[in-house]
């Protein structure tokens, strides 16, 4: 695609971050498997190639490799980590396993200037940078010359200015090299000459004119959360083809307190979308009784959601096509090489698949967009803040937030303290500054005291964190002052908790969710 750039992706956790970097430089990329990039190189005719890094050791037998074509195109090659070594190989130079491994933060040195840094080092500099390697190059092919080193890397970044190839053996794409993301936009913009005018507003145009082509007068229905996949693809399409998409919310009783009426409220009264509200509470929980394990309540919940949902849709007469909140993450998991949840449908409630008998065509205008993206389009389409920013909450709800046995009154207890938690999050203006948020009910109770009398009652955990890409995150550092008041109201307005705790694990690299 001209004027385009693609990942070729060896099987490292932060790939996606690559895409997102360049992707904020106004460049529009794709991300393929090392498995399937001889014909999407073909097909796709790139403006320049990014090779990922990865798990394997090159020097090793049956690793994996890049298309040759690739290096025969005479366009621009960015090899990161493994991608640097697998370039390096078969280009005529050579790696090794070195003792002197290089994991976390390490100072480059360096020693050479070349456009690809410009206006972002020069000679002499000395920028930390993060190292996640065992191997090392030892020799550089022939045309390339050494521009950085480390301690334990001395071809830290190599270059050939002639082919315009170049080496990293750090990881540019992640936040802990403070200058990655200019490097990449040099990538992209400098270095593979792509114009950088990708934006909202032209995919916004171009999807509406997607989905029209492939819906044509067909009716089409979509399973409405409330979420920012759901609500963003609901508002998309009704744009582009009005009253054939027909909402279908399904209220399985694990919503947040409230959030079933005011998303139907919205949908239904403001922007005058069809909608259909489904109260199925009492067959949610009926169905999960008794279960305790978190992967079976998913499942669980996704059968029976499938069956609500496929049992409305039938009603509407006329529906072909199901709309679905896919987004680029999921595309890249179900085809990568290391396998994926490839037949698992994607959206906030139904978490077990897509079953044949449904007999709906996809429609997924989201699937080329990363989270932040999809947020960034419904603000080009108007839906107000208040679901655009909302923190992630996947599908299962409560049921996963609710260690145990689901009941009723757990529900009701869980759902007040969260709203409580959340009201004063947004009192103290820290909703934004938080990626994720919420309460747990944990399966623990406790002897308290409240006045003079002595409770018997559950503990309540909290959980906040803070991320700048999904991929790692922290907990958030709240005074003292916040969670005393926070947790001071939830035992005084939530009968059945006498206990708040708040968690302060982090999230590690390369896990998605927080449940």
């Amino acid at each position: 695609m001209s004027g385009s750039i693609l990942i070729i992706d060896f099987g490292s956790q932060v790939t996606q971050l690559i895409a997102r970097r360049i992707r904020e430089a106004g460049v529009y990329c794709e991300i393929v498997p090392f498995n399937k990039a001889d014909k999407v190189f073909a097909d796709f005719d790139p403006a320049a190639v990014i090779l990922s890094g990865g798990p394997a050791s090159v020097h090793e037998a049956d690793t994996p490799r890049a298309p040759q074509a690739v290096f025969e195109a005479g366009i621009p090659v960015l090899g990161i980590c493994y991608g640097q070594m697998t370039m390096v190989e078969q280009l005529g130079g050579a790696t090794e396993a070195s003792s002197q491994r290089e994991f976390g933060r390490a100072a480059l040195e360096v020693i050479g200037d070349i456009p690809f840094l410009d206006g972002v080092w020069n000679r002499g500099d000395t920028p930390t940078v993060w190292m996640s390697h065992g191997d090392r190059v030892t020799e550089m092919p022939p045309g390339f010359e050494k521009v950085g080193i480390s301690e334990n890397a001395p071809f830290a970044l190599i270059a050939d200015e002639t082919r315009k190839f170049y080496g990293l053996m750090f990881h540019p794409e992640v936040v802990h090299t403070p200058e990655g993301g200019k490097l990449l936009a040099n990538f992209a913009r400098k270095i593979a000459g792509c114009p950088g005018d990708w934006s909202m507003a032209h995919f916004r145009t171009a999807a509406i004119d997607a989905i029209r082509k492939q819906v044509g007068t067909a009716k089409v229905v979509c399973g409405l959360s409330g979420g920012v996949d759901s609500s963003v693809v609901a508002a998309l399409i009704f744009e582009a083809i009005g009253d054939q998409l027909t909402c279908i919310l399904v209220d399985h009783g694990l919503m947040r307190l409230d959030e079933a009426n005011d998303v139907a409220e919205m949908f239904r009264e403001h922007y005058k979308i069809p909608l259909v509200h489904i109260d199925a509470c009492d067959k949610f929980v009926s169905a999960l009784a008794g279960i305790s394990d978190p992967e079976k309540k998913r499942k669980t919940i996704g059968g029976l959601f499938i069956d609500v949902f496929e049992e409305e849709a039938k009603k509407i007469g006329g529906a072909e096509f199901l709309a679905q909140g896919t987004l680029y993450p999921d595309v890249i998991e179900s085809v990568s090489f290391t396998g994926g949840p490839s037949v698992t449908i994607k959206s906030h409630h139904n978490v077990g698949g897509l079953p044949e008998r449904m007999d709906l065509k996809l429609v997924e205008p989201l699937r080329e967009l990363f989270k932040d993206e999809v947020r960034e389009l419904g603000r080009e389409l108007g839906l107000p803040e208040s679901f655009v920013g909302r923190h992630p909450f996947p599908g299962p709800g409560l049921a996963i937030r609710i260690p145990g046995d689901i009941t009723v009154e757990k529900l009701d207890i869980l759902r007040k303290a969260d709203a409580i938690y959340l009201d004063e999050i947004r009192k103290a203006g820290l909703y934004d500054k938080i990626w994720q948020a919420f309460a747990v009910l944990l399966p623990v109770q406790t002897v308290g005291v409240m006045g003079d009398a002595r409770t018997y009652d559950n503990v309540c955990a909290l959980r906040a964190v803070t991320s700048t890409d999904g991929m790692t995150a922290d907990f958030y550092p709240y005074e003292m002052d916040f969670l005393a008041r926070t947790a001071t109201r939830i035992i005084n307005e939530v009968k059945g908790i006498n206990r708040v705790v708040y968690d302060v694990t982090s999230k590690p690299p390369g896990t998605i969710e927080w449940e």
